[in-house]
């Protein structure tokens, strides 16, 4: 007994900042400066263009503000992965924790490292995607690769040392790409060209395909919902890890206070920027230039209006911090799911342990491990595409959660009930239900693939239940 209390205990060192900092943080990688010229190629017109992130943004809001309630319940470490458990069973907390390590996080790590890794090219030529430092048969290792690789294992380090440090740099990173963020969108509202302006807005509730050759094709009334779900396909995951600070609750001060109040002050500050971002991008380029900006780097194009040649400097700083910052604040909340798992006997045992440091070093460097392949394999973004459909699925079971908790646990304290409870979940429910649906008519091989990846999970769960079964056994003949 004396051996057990000696083990490290999660430190509560973090406050009301350091959880809103997470949640920004992790939300704000490279999405906003690039899925807006897929989504105006979709939309076709401005004014559709604000509706997808207003509908984004909005359902973000209201998961947020929802999931405040589950964490007031169960505040401590593993976030969605207790929520499922607690709501259904153990097998659908476990498909969902399965698949936030396989791709989810892994997935958005790696690609998160990628996007830091292409825009310091622009910086510095020689760490290129196109620079090629190996290659055997149909395997290439590019110097881009291996930055991100390189920022990832730097990242996980740091945060191997304790709390504190990972805290730090998400704090100072967030600040400053939010406040460099609202300069780029303050400097684009005084280049607002008007007749740019007219020219997008003239015709802005018309939803329509619009062209590379700048030639707009109709859609009919079912293929106009499709376009729009495809369109917040981008949207979503640029809103998506906005439930970071629920994985870290069990290292948070007043974690029945702060995690909810971080979820809400995180997610608005969030929403109303990628909403601004928008409107300025409206404001500085037309419409077919959005769509047809450079590698989708819509951003850069605004960002050369505004500032000229010197643009392209500008944002690629601006992106680095974001991605660097933004892959920090997942690496650092990731690992809090696997050690909860291990507690559980769902996950490998030593993940289940803390370092002098008081965190979960060996989860934080296989979470480092699978991300690392992901970026050598160049797979991640088609990863991504295919759990987009699962993402939203586990955020749909976990709010319905919340009503079935509300009857089958009432006794539960909850310091804070879902805001607008029971409509507002309710119309999430239908919008991410729709959402979905449209997926599987349109988008039928990335979804289904989603699936696949997440059914694997089921006979690992059954294995991983037969060997604690097992070490429940050998313990009581010992």
């Amino acid at each position: 007994m004396m051996e057990d209390k000696k083990q490290p205990q999660m430190k509560h060192e973090l406050g009301l900042l350091d959880g809103t900092m997470l949640v920004a943080g992790s939300m704000i990688g490279s999405g906003i400066f690039i899925v807006s010229a897929d989504i105006t190629r979709n939309v076709g017109s401005a004014g559709w263009l604000i509706v997808v992130w207003l509908i984004t943004g909005f359902m973000t809001l209201t998961a947020a503000l929802s999931y405040g309630e589950l964490s007031g319940m169960f505040p401590k470490a593993g976030g969605q992965y207790i929520y499922l458990k607690e709501a259904y069973n153990k097998l659908i907390g476990f498909l969902y924790g399965w698949s936030f390590f396989a791709v989810i996080q892994t997935g958005t790590i790696a690609a998160v490292g990628v996007a830091f890794s292409k825009f310091t090219a622009y910086l510095i030529p020689a760490v290129s995607e196109d620079n090629i430092l190996f290659q055997a048969g149909f395997v290439k290792i590019s110097a881009a690769q291996l930055v991100s690789i390189g920022v990832i294992l730097i990242l996980t380090y740091i945060n191997t040392r304790g709390v504190k440090s990972g805290k730090l740099i998400q704090t100072t990173f967030t600040l400053t790409k939010l406040l460099s963020l609202f300069g780029l969108i303050i400097f684009g509202f005084f280049a607002l060209n008007s007749g740019t302006w007219h020219l997008n807005w003239s015709n802005a509730w018309s939803l329509h395909q619009l062209k590379p050759d700048g030639s707009f094709v109709e859609y009919t009334t079912a293929a106009a919902f499709g376009a729009i779900a495809a369109s917040m396909v981008g949207s979503i995951f640029s809103s998506d890890s906005w439930n970071s600070v629920t994985f870290i609750a069990g290292e948070m001060r007043n974690p029945k206070r702060d995690v909810a109040l971080s979820l809400f002050l995180g997610t608005m500050i969030v929403t109303l920027i990628y909403v601004a971002a928008n409107v300025m991008y409206t404001s500085v380029l037309p419409l077919h230039e959005i769509a047809t900006a450079e590698k989708d780097r819509v951003a850069v194009a605004a960002s050369h209006v505004i500032f000229g040649h010197a643009g392209t400097y500008v944002i690629a700083i601006m992106i680095m911090i974001s991605t660097f910052g933004c892959n920090n604040g997942l690496i650092f909340a990731g690992a809090r799911v696997y050690y909860t798992m291990a507690k559980d006997g769902l996950f490998f045992k030593k993940t289940g342990t803390l370092n002098k440091f008081a965190v979960p070093e060996f989860g934080l460097w296989i979470q480092a491990l699978v991300a690392s392949i992901l970026c050598l394999s160049g797979k991640y973004g088609d990863l991504l595409d295919m759990i987009s459909f699962v993402v939203v699925v586990f955020y749909v079971l976990t709010i319905i959660g919340i009503y079935k908790l509300r009857i089958t646990r009432p006794e539960i304290e909850r310091p804070y009930k879902a805001f607008g409870y029971p409509v507002l979940p309710a119309i999430y429910i239908i919008m991410v239900i729709t959402f979905c649906i449209l997926l599987l008519v349109y988008k039928q091989t990335y979804t289904l693939w989603g699936l696949g990846i997440v059914l694997a999970g089921i006979p690992l769960y059954f294995i991983a239940k037969r060997n604690l079964g097992n070490e429940g056994e050998n313990a009581a003949d010992n």
